[in-house]
């Protein structure tokens, strides 16, 4: 019996550890089958990458599937969008009315869709700025859709540009090479003409912008051409017309070069050129005409008066006219009555300052002989030496274009030359005069305290509780502030005099000056600029930085990097400025946005190279040091 029981036992034993071990079998089996559909799964989701799903009949693409779909395809309609964009949002429905019309075409033409802002990489590749943004695409090469965004616009284009024999229009810009330029330039009496690098973003962004205007100003009458060179192939062009950085862009007139400074938009570039077409100088009839602008004008009046069109000397006024039309106001006249009433004989012109800016110290008018033998350069700088009275009104419309020369002594209060404001105006603006006529070397100057308000905080003057204050911008961006007190002549002489002396210490915006400054990128303040930037012993690289800014954050690692790179070059300084806490007290290095970066060669700190290149990155740095630095001791390859 006890035998029995035993053997039962081991029986009951056996088939548990078969149950057991067929248990764990199916446990591996069916993990095995899990991790086989997982495998699956995960197969699959890599498949979803490129699979390219339907939105009410529009193809959604992205920046994995994008190209897999269009290879092979001749024409595809592509809308850039981006989900919060209200035109995008309304355009929708139109879009899906497109697509399905399109999907019945004979062959079917895709229609599809990117959200630009998760697919960054097709948005910049194909120049996206704005939403939405439509282009179709012929062989894979984009063709911009300008036209109205409706059903039947959008699909009689795209069925135009599917045609087997279409070929897309020749670029209205004219391409130039040292073998064309100079024909071409000299026998244009306007020419816009673009200096361009392949690689440059700034470049490419400008392209369809140029290609527009281009198309649009070869259409009017008499056309006004666009050309484009490309500087990195035509390096002797560049040189010969000091292209440093891109694009530059430069306007010929029959040979002869003028700056533009103009928009970099298509409706910027056509009015802007459309005018730079036009006479420098507008014809004056009658004196009458004249006399307006003397009595209500706000800025000088300049006029020619000649013979005929014919006289020699026009044209050499209109030469002069022509670089400088922007900064001046022109006119000239053949009218004998005009002559009269400006006291002078054909071949002369004339700047008379307005009622307003006359003063006993003064004379009322200037006048400059032009004679056949006269040069362009030498009527241009009498217009530049008169055009501002001895006290004339500073204010932000014309502060870049009158106001520019060093030093300026500033005299802030509450100007306003209205009928019920004039003469407290003109009460302090006498005293002013009274110490100006006795400094010819520096330019004076009043200002209303409102639109200068920031620039009388930095120089500590906001809060002095004085009705009159005074400030001087100097060379080098430095300015001094007068120790408030009433204002008076003898005290505003006073503190001339001590600044000619060089007596007074300059106001200098600056964060507290670093304790420890040993890092790889040595950090410059407003009180620390002429010690670090301006050491003649070092290059120093800096950036000039706000630290809002996201080109300036995303910038921070490689811009560590490079000081990591180069720590051990004794001569050479990687430097970073917060612009937005600090002043730059040097006009050479003009910081208009972020980030700014300059070179200061060692030999020449008043020159400072601008470091424009789209390559911001350690590789991209480097290369730009190489090839400007003076005291790097180190090859490229050892560092």
């Amino acid at each position: 019996m006890k035998k029995l029981a035993l053997l039962l036992i081991v029986l009951l034993g056996v088939a548990h550890f078969a149950t057991v071990s067929r248990c764990e079998e199916d446990v591996e089996e069916s993990k095995e089958e899990t991790d086989e559909e997982d495998s699956d799964d995960e197969e699959d989701d890599e498949d979803d990458d490129t699979e390219v799903k339907e939105e009410n009949g529009v193809l959604v693409l992205t920046d994995n599937n994008f190209d897999t779909f269009i290879e092979g395809k001749d024409t595809v309609l592509v809308e850039f969008y981006a989900p919060w964009c209200g035109h995008c949002k309304q355009f929708a429905p139109e879009y899906e009315k497109i697509a399905q019309t399109l999907k019945e075409n004979d062959p079917p033409i895709p229609v599809a869709k990117v959200d630009a802002t998760v697919a960054s990489g097709l948005g910049s590749r194909f120049d996206v700025s704005g939403y939405p943004t439509i282009k179709i695409l012929k062989n894979g090469e984009p063709v911009d859709y300008d036209g109205e965004r409706t059903e039947k616009a959008i699909v009689e284009r795209v069925k135009e540009v599917a045609q087997p024999d279409w070929k897309p229009p020749p670029e209205a810009t004219l391409v130039l090479t040292k073998d064309n330029f100079d024909d071409t330039v000299n026998n244009a009496d306007i020419i816009l003409v673009e200096f361009y690098a392949p690689w440059c973003g700034h470049c490419k962004r400008l392209a369809p912008e140029y290609e527009k205007a281009a198309k649009e100003l070869s259409q009017r009458t008499p056309p006004i051409p666009l050309a484009k060179v490309d500087a990195t192939v035509e390096s002797e062009l560049a040189s010969r017309f000091g292209v440093t950085g891109y694009p530059t862009l430069k306007i010929f007139r029959k040979g002869k070069v003028f700056e533009y400074n103009g928009p970099r938009e298509k409706n910027g570039i056509v009015d802007y050129m459309s005018e730079q077409a036009g006479p420098p100088s507008k014809q004056v009839q009658a004196a009458k005409q004249i006399q307006e602008l003397i009595k209500d004008g706000d800025d000088a009046v300049i006029v020619g008066v000649f013979s005929s069109e014919q006289d020699a000397a026009y044209d050499i006024y209109i030469e002069a006219c022509n670089s400088l039309r922007e900064d001046f106001t022109f006119r000239h006249s053949f009218s004998a009555e005009v002559a009269k009433l400006l006291k002078v004989s054909p071949g002369y012109v004339v700047i008379v300052q307005p009622e307003k800016f006359r003063s006993k110290h003064e004379p009322s008018s200037r006048t400059f002989s032009v004679k056949d033998s006269t040069v362009v350069s030498d009527v241009q700088e009498f217009f530049k030496k008169h055009v501002i009275p001895l006290v004339g009104h500073r204010k932000p419309s014309n502060d870049a274009k009158r106001y520019t020369k060093r030093p300026l002594v500033v005299v802030y209060y509450g100007v306003d030359f209205s009928f019920d404001y004039r003469k407290a105006t003109q009460f302090w603006r006498g005293k002013v005069l009274d110490v100006a006529k006795d400094f010819p070397e520096y330019t004076f100057a009043i200002a209303d305290e409102e639109d200068y308000a920031e620039e009388l905080k930095g120089l500590g003057l906001s809060e002095s509780g004085e009705e009159v204050n005074v400030g001087i911008l100097a060379d080098g961006g430095k300015k001094y502030a007068m120790e408030p007190e009433e204002f008076d002549s003898e005290v505003l002489r006073d503190f001339v005099v001590a600044f000619k002396k060089g007596k007074l210490k300059p106001i200098i915006k600056s964060q507290p000056v670093p304790k420890n400054n040993k890092g790889p990128v040595k950090v410059v303040v407003g009180k620390t600029f002429d010690n670090i930037v301006m050491d003649t012993q070092k290059d120093v690289l800096i950036e000039f930085y706000a630290p809002w800014c996201g080109h300036c954050k995303k910038l921070e690692p490689d811009y560590l990097a490079l000081g990591k790179k180069y720590k051990g070059e004794k001569n050479l300084v990687i430097a970073k400025m917060d612009a937005t806490a600090n002043d730059v007290p040097n006009d050479s290095y003009k910081v208009e946005g972020f980030p700014t970066i300059y070179f200061a060669p060692s030999n020449k700190k008043q020159s400072p190279i601008k470091f424009e290149g789209g390559d911001r990155t350690v590789e991209g740095f480097s290369k730009f040091l190489e090839e400007h630095a003076t005291k790097l001791s180190q090859k490229r390859d050892e560092l």
